[in-house]
């Protein structure tokens, strides 16, 4: 094969605009294969999970379980709503199950279930269990966070959440 053209094709190779790589054909041979593509290549997203949850966590979360009463609590609702000193704050809780409209996760054998209004508050959040000398407890991480209040409990968020996106304070009012 003439190396100034494509392979499988009759474009000319340009090493400015060339979509090739090389490659070893396999180990143990020095000279490098060029392999060129001349079609479309797309970047996929990965979708944002909803709430993340450590393993840590979902330990914590499944020795608090077994201390309730037996169906009280079959699933960890995790919540945004109106208050704090900051605006909003998270509320974390046992529930008997899912409600209508609810987003559904089950995270390291933990069920866990978002409100619809607390979702886009929450998109991308990460649940942690921590056990030190410094900090005990639930700790949320929110990439949607753009101010906090010490305590980490209360936050706000970017005056341009649209409020048709997220329906609410996240506490079932319509404000």
């Amino acid at each position: 094969m003439d190396p100034r053209w494509h392979e499988g094709t009759e474009k000319p190779w340009n090493e400015a605009t060339s979509r090739c790589y090389k490659v070893a054909p396999f180990r143990g041979v020095g000279d490098l294969l060029r392999r060129c593509y001349d079609g479309l290549m797309s970047t996929v997203e990965e979708p944002t999970q909803l709430v993340g949850l450590t393993e840590r966590a979902a330990e914590k979360i499944r020795e608090l379980q077994a201390d309730e009463p037996e169906g009280d609590a079959s699933v960890l609702r995790v919540a945004v709503q109106g208050g704090g000193c900051s605006g909003f704050e998270y509320a974390l809780g046992f529930d008997r199950g899912a409600q209508e409209g609810d987003h559904e996760l089950d995270l390291h054998g933990v069920r866990v279930v978002v409100d619809p209004y607390s979702a886009p508050y929450l998109q991308g959040a990460s649940i942690d269990f921590l056990d030190g000398l410094q900090e005990s407890g639930f700790k949320i991480e929110n990439p949607n966070v753009s101010s906090a209040c010490g305590c980490g409990h209360s936050f706000q968020v970017d005056d341009e959440t649209p409020a048709e996106s997220v329906g609410g304070c996240g506490s079932g009012c319509s404000h």
